[in-house]
């Protein structure tokens, strides 16, 4: 059985929106596209390098997919690790709207989404990685498919924009497997899920 690994970058506030560009994504007025920008250190590209190599299909929301979708096409060095599989791995993309993509292969899901991510993870092979998609991360929080997850956490409070854990994401505990620190002051740390809250009192 396949893992489903999230792999984002979140501000010090968790906040997960545009990090890579000020046309990334402007919803909700959103005015600090491209935080991440300054952060940028060669660290934080090996991190994701070594996602990738474990990585044997994507798993993304509509705005992220045509994001990716604009650019990466346009860039297949076969040296570069995150160009090679994100042109050639299948992508499973959730969307009502989009009928015919151009970026292959694709593979469009427009309806029962939960029980389409459950039938993914039965396949044998690596993960499946889903980045940025912030609203199917929600979902895919709410019904447990997420195995593990991977997050860049960077020196900045930006007070708004969508957030990598929304209200209502159901309560768990999590469990430290890696951490990183990059020179730029971020930390890369991975998480698995080790089940339901719990609690206790500092009291007599």
């Amino acid at each position: 059985m396949r893992k489903l690994v999230m792999a984002g970058f979140v501000s010090l506030d968790g906040v997960m929106q545009a990090p890579g560009g000020p046309e990334e994504d402007t919803e909700g007025g959103f005015p600090y596209g491209g935080w991440q920008f300054p952060f940028a250190d060669p660290e934080m590209g090996d991190v994701i390098t070594r996602v990738f190599e474990r990585t044997s299909a994507f798993l993304l929301g509509r705005r992220t997919y045509d994001i990716f979708a604009s650019y990466w096409p346009e860039h297949t060095d076969p040296d570069d690790p995150i160009a090679s599989q994100l042109n050639v791995l299948p992508k499973y993309v959730v969307s009502t709207t989009l009928t015919e993509p151009t970026w292959q292969p694709t593979t469009v899901i427009a309806d029962r989404v939960p029980e389409q991510v459950a039938e993914l993870k039965k396949g044998d092979g690596g993960d499946i990685l889903i980045q940025g998609s912030s609203r199917l991360l929600q979902t895919l929080l709410a019904h447990d498919l997420v195995d593990e997850l991977l997050v860049g956490i960077y020196p900045v409070v930006l007070g708004q924009g969508k957030r990598l854990f929304e209200k209502g994401v159901p309560g768990r505990t999590l469990r430290l497997t890696d951490s990183r620190r990059t020179s730029s002051g971020a930390f890369f740390n991975t998480y698995e899920f080790a089940g339901e809250v719990r609690v206790g009192s500092f009291g007599d």
